[in-house]
């Protein structure tokens, strides 16, 4: 496999150029996940369909990422080690300048009214775990466009 590490602060790990605002600058999504199979998994869905990924592997790196850096999307892993996905979306929307940027759960969390929590936390979405690889990038597409 030719994966080479990660670096959440350098935004250069793209493998497509293909913008995908109107603007013709290209979507940037945090996404905050500990797992880091699942990084290297949607990275390579999103970077295929010319996104950028800036990855955060707990709450903490999350919420600095989330002062410092411009993002159009954040997709969010519920089950994080120091703060939960829930807890930390709260947070997230106390942010003024995050107020319009969709948060989507991705999370394995699929019993009954994790859904409904995860949108009374503040998530604009809710997408199970495992994603389908064919349908992401159109769930990407449509939270973007709201």
């Amino acid at each position: 496999m030719n994966y080479r590490p990660y670096n959440f602060w350098d935004r250069s790990n793209n493998d497509k150029e293909e913008d995908k605002q109107d603007n013709g600058e290209q979507s940037v999504i945090l996404y905050v996940e500990d797992n880091p199979g699942n990084r290297i998994l949607i990275q390579r869905i999103l970077n295929a369909e010319g996104y950028s990924v800036i990855f955060a592997e707990n709450a903490y790196q999350a919420l600095t990422i989330a002062e410092t850096e411009t993002f159009n999307l954040i997709l969010m892993d519920i089950n994080l080690p120091d703060i939960d996905g829930y807890t930390l979306t709260a947070r997230l929307r106390n942010y003024p300048r995050l107020q319009n940027v969709p948060i989507i759960a991705l999370t394995a969390n699929v019993m009954k009214g994790d859904r409904e929590r995860s949108l009374e936390a503040g998530c604009d979405g809710y997408i199970q775990k495992p994603v389908d690889v064919d349908a992401l990038p159109q769930q990407i597409e449509y939270y973007l466009q709201r």
